[in-house]
């Protein structure tokens, strides 16, 4: 179905931008998971609109209610169907994209598609949709938190707005979450971060909008997560990745700039390290054929500048009619920031459903 994600662990969203509620519905998830709205809320906080004065103003509690699957603070085993409602709604503000066509929205696509769309702030199209994604992500993250013997931990930041990036050797080691959170452009280099905020105000008060680069490194993965032909993990990571809105690129490891590279510069030598086999370099991004070897999985994802800008635009209309329309509504300068939780709810729903899948397929005659 075009509105779930996963095999096993599977995830189903719904709902619209500007309609009554928003949610998903997880599927598969094990019982005797203990799981409580609060854990969900902390999460959607960070997604959640009008958190900071560089995202858009429109105020959404994102109150989750957990409508079945969890009985007495645990999973049991049943589908797990999640709620938010909708409550800051304007969808008059949306009135003249009825009929005219917004500059690189899914306006002419969703309507040459259907012959029908719900206008009012993209309607599935809008990243308001994500909420389902997060507040599903939860649930696997506390999954794979059990995997292994110290679980799996996944963060995800910036390392680039417009032209501003954060120097290579700024991250040595393992971001901590309250280095990502410490700004709210989640940068966890605080000098790029305050001229990545600087920036994106600029760009705010000239109507205009940047985009920039997230980059997720996760630890604790076992290795064997993965298929070794059309479900490589790092395949999955990337259509988890670039289902996103305003996703324009993806890459793992050394990714394009590895094309530069020779073999014997390029390869990660192996070694014993710790009683087990381990790799030298990371140039592979924590995947090897496919599969995860246990090391890092480090891969970055490109976000175009936010569509909607506050300036007067050429278009057409449904008639094909040339005209001109000016952005409204309450909009990010830069939707980055907020979609650092959308890239780890992701991350973690494609780990959670390759972790379910690789015991069912190694494991299964092991009982």
């Amino acid at each position: 179905m075009p509105n779930t994600f996963g095999k096993i662990f599977a995830v189903t969203t719904w709902g619209e931008s500007h309609g009554i509620a928003v949610g998903a519905v997880v599927d598969g998830c094990p019982p005797r998971l203990a799981l409580a709205a609060a854990e969900i809320q902390s999460e959607l906080d960070r997604r959640r609109p009008g958190q900071s004065d560089i995202v858009t103003p429109r105020k959404e509690a994102d109150s989750v209610e957990i409508l079945s699957g969890v009985f007495e603070g645990l999973t049991t085993g049943a589908p797990i169907s999640l709620m938010v409602r909708n409550a800051d709604q304007r969808p008059g503000a949306y009135d003249e994209m009825r009929d005219k066509f917004r500059p690189s929205h899914a306006d002419y696509t969703y309507q040459v598609k259907y012959g029908i769309r719900d206008h009012r702030g993209g309607g599935r199209s809008s990243a308001r949709e994500t909420i389902g994604r997060v507040a599903a992500g939860v649930i696997a993250k506390k999954l794979l938190a059990g995997v292994g013997e110290g679980g799996v931990e996944i963060r995800a930041y910036l390392t680039q707005v417009h032209d501003i990036l954060m120097p290579v050797e700024a991250l040595a080691e393992f971001p901590t979450l309250a280095a990502v959170e410490a700004t709210a452009v989640r940068c966890p280099h605080l000098e790029t971060a305050a001229k990545m905020i600087e920036r994106i105000k600029a760009v705010r008060a000239q109507g205009d909008s940047v985009g920039g680069v997230i980059e997720c490194r996760i630890r604790g993965v076992p290795p064997g997560l993965g298929e070794p032909v059309f479900d490589r993990l790092e395949a999955d990571l990337a259509k988890a990745m670039l289902s996103l809105p305003a996703t324009k690129g993806f890459e793992i490891g050394s990714g394009f700039a590895g094309a530069g590279s020779r073999g014997s510069e390029h390869n990660d030598i192996f070694e014993t390290r710790d009683g087990r086999v381990r790799t030298v370099t990371n140039r592979s991004g924590g995947t090897q054929g496919g599969i995860s070897n246990g090391e890092e999985i480090v891969f970055r994802v490109a976000f175009k500048p936010t569509a909607t800008i506050l300036q007067l635009q050429a278009t057409v209309d449904v008639q094909g009619v040339a005209t001109e329309l000016m952005g409204r509504g309450r909009h990010d300068p830069c939707v980055v920031p907020r979609a650092v939780p959308i890239v780890e709810a992701m991350a973690a729903l494609v780990l959670a459903d390759h972790w379910m899948r690789h015991h069912a397929q190694t494991r299964a005659f092991a009982m």
